[in-house]
């Protein structure tokens, strides 16, 4: 197989090897070995062994692993079966073990994992810039709340969504959680875009467009979940808006019965977010309703349930995980996580945006940055939140965070995820592949999941 960059290469070589051949006198007949007698080259040299195929390879890149030895490999190719990916190496050990009809040439590009944004409101892309300079509580009530009351609907929510998905694409975003209204339209959104969510139906105490009741906020939550259960891409959730304004021991409840499907309990709190909303939005102790007080006895386990980084970390290999949106917490000046305490405690610990109206964008990598700076200042100390440990925030962090990680957020061998169809590979577009999908984006970095 001749990788696509060098067939014009091999087009201009064959044709100077046809001019020399005209010009140059043939060489004299060799004799012909001895009737019955093999020649001396096949007699000697055995066929070499057929290579295993693969259906694509990657070859060439500076492939960023963030696997358990954190691996770079430069020069690196990764060969891919379906949607599997099947071995990692550097790219002589590839080429030497797997041959493929699709060989990628990614020199001078880096291929890492697809980053994981664990906490935002898709369509509030619309309402980017709206309110600056406020805090929280004035943002919210004064300026939040009376827009979405106003401008939400299904057709608001399906837009809002076509764009973030492409500004998560274009900045190497391959999966997100997202709580908002409408969530079925935004899991069409997800679906058409090819990338994957964790997708939570809100439940709030107070009337919103999609529900004018929290009984039937807990209605279309149990409808979404049956018509997303085991779906590809799309993981249906739950989601209390906070700890203040989700009925918990009184008022209506629905019950998640069996047969349905088990919920993902979605990052809900963000980092960080308690100075200016400590009375208003958290419950008593800090401590968020359990899930079983909102949806009633009927709720089955097996859910994963991630909050805020604040106070003193979990134990070690504690149930649950925690994410960190760095830059809509200095927008609002909503506190500061104590990052550095929960990477030493060895927290499953992500990375999120927030919407783009407290943030004001899904730029996964800018989150990256600005964790790693607004904590070496915070501390006076510029050696925590290193780049590796900001990076792994942004993919194994998110993925450990979900109970993912054995599917995603590291480029490895054994992921057995389905993926969808996709484009083909082009600038802020995808590929199937292993981890479910390689994109290449507009930056100088490609990402795999």
């Amino acid at each position: 197989m001749i990788p696509r960059r060098a067939r014009p290469i091999v087009g201009f070589v064959s044709a100077l090897a046809f001019v020399a051949a005209c010009g140059s006198p043939a060489p004299p007949p060799s004799a012909s070995p001895p009737e019955g007698t093999a020649p001396a080259d096949q007699a000697t040299q055995p066929a070499p062994p057929e290579l295993p195929q693969v259906s694509l390879v990657i070859a060439n890149a500076t492939v960023v692993t963030v696997d358990a030895d954190n691996r770079v490999i430069a020069p690196g190719s990764i060969a891919i079966e379906g949607n599997r990916i099947v071995a990692v190496d550097t790219a002589d050990a590839i080429a030497a073990r797997y041959a493929s009809h699709e060989i990628i040439d990614m020199k001078g590009q880096i291929v890492l994992p697809g980053l994981i944004n664990l906490h935002t409101h898709a369509p509030m892309v619309l309402y980017r810039g709206l309110a600056d300079d406020l805090a929280l509580m004035d943002w919210l009530e004064k300026y939040i709340f009376p827009a979405e009351a106003k401008t939400v609907s299904p057709d608001f929510v399906r837009v809002g969504t076509r764009l973030a998905a492409l500004e998560m694409i274009r900045s190497g975003t391959t999966m997100f959680v997202d709580m908002y209204y409408f969530e079925e339209e935004v899991a069409a959104a997800v679906k058409e875009a090819g990338i994957r969510g964790v997708l939570g139906q809100t439940i709030i105490q107070f009337p919103v467009p999609d529900a004018p009741t929290p009984a039937a906020g807990l209605e279309r939550t149990e409808a979404f979940i049956k018509a997303f259960a085991n779906d590809d891409l799309v993981v249906p959730s739950v989601a209390p808006h906070s700890t203040r304004s989700t009925p918990t021991r009184s008022g209506p409840r629905a019950r998640l019965r069996s047969g349905t499907a088990s919920p993902a309990d979605p990052p809900r709190r963000d980092a960080g977010r308690g100075a200016h909303r400590a009375g208003a939005l958290r419950a008593p102790a800090g401590r968020v309703p359990r899930l079983d007080q909102v949806l009633g006895a009927g709720h089955r386990g097996g859910s994963r349930r991630l909050g805020e980084p604040a106070g003193d970390p979990p134990a070690h290999g504690a149930r649950g995980g925690r994410f960190h949106n760095p830059e809509s917490n200095m927008k609002l000046a909503s506190g500061t996580a104590p990052v550095p305490a929960y990477l030493e405690a060895g927290t499953r610990l992500g990375l999120g945006t927030d919407g783009a109206a407290s943030n004001n964008d899904l730029d996964m990598f800018e989150a990256m940055r600005e964790a790693a700076l607004l904590h070496k200042l915070i501390a006076r100390d510029p050696t925590v939140v290193s780049a590796r440990e900001a990076m792994a925030m942004a993919t194994i962090g998110g993925a450990r965070a979900l109970g993912m990680d054995d599917r995603l957020g590291s480029i490895e061998p054994g992921s057995s995820r389905t993926s969808s169809p996709s484009a083909p590979i082009g600038p802020a577009r995808s590929r199937s592949t292993t981890r479910s999908r390689t994109w290449c984006t507009s930056r100088t970095a490609t990402t795999c999941r």
